[in-house]
């Protein structure tokens, strides 16, 4: 195993092994460099692609969903069903995928010892299993007292619906565990097709089979459609597994080193998961006691916010990720600072224009998609003044994606975790602040300052850790964003209040060319400006979509 001294203390680097074979090859590694960048370029593209038709089709799901029962009692419990299944999901398998399975089941099939990497995955299946299993079980007997304790607020009728929608998606878990797990392995080979596939038939066979089952059972019919949604997401993984050759093993070997090399990378990732989960859930039980249907606008909003997120933030990270891994492992300081700060840059270039064009049109947005057969012009000023406030925080939730992925390369989970705790500590002392005078407004704006503290800590500590991360050019970089921005944003409104005054705007299509105009008249204007005041990051956005990214020195 090799070892990297950095200051003080010895880290284990599990990539370095496989990083030290590559240099061992006459050299291989570095004319492999700019082929392996071309890779991670396209897998990003791909992914991006695959995260933006996904998440169009969840927005459709939403649009049906408030379009059929709007914003009330019928919504609130479920959104607040979903959130428990999803949370045993992402404990066990989003943390677990994303920190350690995939890394080391990877590590074992670069280096040729896929028996051993089959081992390993066959343990790790095994045990989520077990863990779902337990978890589902638990579950199905104490859901009343789970949602007495998380949805307090909630009227009877409300929380007996509750129960029951949580009891039928709990199900949908165990699917989406296994899913989770085979993506994982799909991945390690390349193979991203099959999973992308999988996330788009899941949305749209909960559009389908809840509107078609809705007619009949309610709100009812879109639970079941969920779990319907994660047993065909899981049946589209298995050609392709079986293509790859799956060696599945009924076995548990706790002490295979690849087993142990997973615990120890996971235990902070739950930590931290739960931490945020945990900050869903009171945000959920303080909603709850407000009035009827402002679980629901939360979460719409909150869910419009982070579009730029899950679409811009995490496919640049993904993208970066693998080369500040490299520059770490090697013990490459500059290489390493240069890379994160260019990460920082682009995700700066992509959010803060996001940010400024959903507060401005961020009545219209929901106007246009949602406000239509039980969604009323009510619920829309709901959703927007949630909008607004989630919308302070947008940039900082997404610099958290490269920066808790600049010290997952450094083989730090640790930290991230202690400055999520602070967060939540954040949350929940700006919620009880906030909620009274500002009411689910306050919760949103609580959630945007804790996520600034978040990602303010972040930095301080990443920098007391790796040095200077080239703070000139990410400020010089930052002002010439923010000029771009604002005036970006004068466009924005002015357009959009051109179309408001001269148009009937209670007609479907003008609302929809309203925000699509502003728009993309908005983003004209921000990448002219951009390109006039010489931005760097504009060449790299634009090196990520034409799957082109190099490696070169700032």
């Amino acid at each position: 195993m090799t070892y990297i001294q950095r200051g003080k203390s010895t880290v284990k680097c599990y990539f370095a092994d496989m990083i030290k074979d590559r240099l061992s090859k006459k050299g291989s590694f570095m004319s492999e460099k700019i082929g392996s960048s071309g890779r991670i370029a396209k897998a990003a593209g791909f992914i991006m692609a695959s995260m933006v038709i996904s998440r169009i089709l969840g927005y459709i799901r939403d649009v049906v969903i408030y379009t059929r029962f709007g914003q009330n009692f019928q919504t609130d419990a479920y959104n607040a069903a979903f959130s428990i299944p999803d949370f045993l999901y992402y404990l066990l398998v989003g943390g677990a995928l994303s920190s350690a399975f995939i890394p080391v089941f990877s590590s074992y099939i670069a280096k040729n010892e896929e028996e051993e990497g089959w081992k390993v995955a066959a343990t790790f299946f095994n045990l989520v299993l077990l863990m779902m299993g337990i978890g589902i079980g638990l579950g199905l007997i104490f859901t009343p007292s789970l949602i007495n304790l998380l949805v307090p607020g909630f009227s009877a009728e409300a929380k007996e619906l509750t129960v029951l929608l949580t009891r039928v998606m709990f199900i949908q878990s165990l699917f989406m565990a296994i899913n989770g797990i085979s993506q994982g392995i799909l991945h390690s080979y390349k193979h991203f097709f099959s999973p992308a596939l999988g996330s788009v038939l899941y949305n749209t066979a909960i559009i389908v089979a809840g509107w078609i089952l809705s007619i009949k059972l309610g709100i009812l019919g879109f639970s079941i459609g969920v779990v319907f949604g994660a047993l065909l997401n899981f049946s589209v993984q298995i050609p392709a597994l079986v293509k790859i050759g799956i060696k599945y093993k009924p076995l548990v070997d706790l002490n295979h080193p690849g087993v142990k090399k997973i615990m120890i990378l996971l235990l902070p990732v739950l930590i931290g998961l739960s931490v945020n989960h945990f900050n869903h859930f009171v945000d959920q039980y303080l909603a709850s006691t407000l009035s009827e249907g402002l679980v629901s606008a939360l979460r719409a909003g909150q869910r419009l916010m982070q579009l730029p997120v899950g679409i811009f933030a995490i496919s640049v990270a993904l993208a970066f990720f693998p080369t500040l891994t490299e520059h770490a492992a090697r013990d490459e300081k500059k290489e390493f600072r240069d890379t994160l700060s260019r990460g920082i840059r682009t995700v700066l270039f992509l959010t803060f224009p996001s940010a400024i064009g959903l507060i401005i049109l961020r009545e219209p947005l929901v106007r246009a998609m949602y406000e239509q057969g039980a969604f009323s012009t009510a619920n829309t000023q709901a959703t927007a003044y949630a909008l607004l406030f989630y919308c302070l925080g947008l940039v900082a939730y997404s610099e958290q994606q490269i920066l808790n992925r600049a010290f997952y390369s450094l083989q730090d989970t640790k930290t991230p975790v202690i400055m999520g705790i602070i967060g939540i500590g954040t949350n929940i002392v700006f919620n009880l602040l906030l909620i009274e005078p500002m009411g689910h407004g306050g919760l949103a704006l609580a959630s945007s300052i804790a996520g600034i503290v978040n990602m303010s800590l972040l930095l301080y500590y990443l920098k007391k850790k790796v040095g200077l991360i080239d703070g000139r050019n990410i400020f010089r970089s930052l002002a010439k964003i923010v000029a771009a921005s604002l005036i970006m944003g004068i466009v924005v409104f002015l357009t959009a209040y051109f179309i408001e005054v001269r148009f009937d705007l209670t007609v479907k299509l003008w609302q929809i060319l309203q925000v699509a105009i502003s728009t993309i008249l908005g983003g004209v204007v921000y990448l002219g400006l951009s390109k006039g005041l010489k931005l760097e990051e504009a060449r790299l956005v634009g090196a990520i979509f034409t799957r082109k990214i190099r490696k070169r020195k700032t």
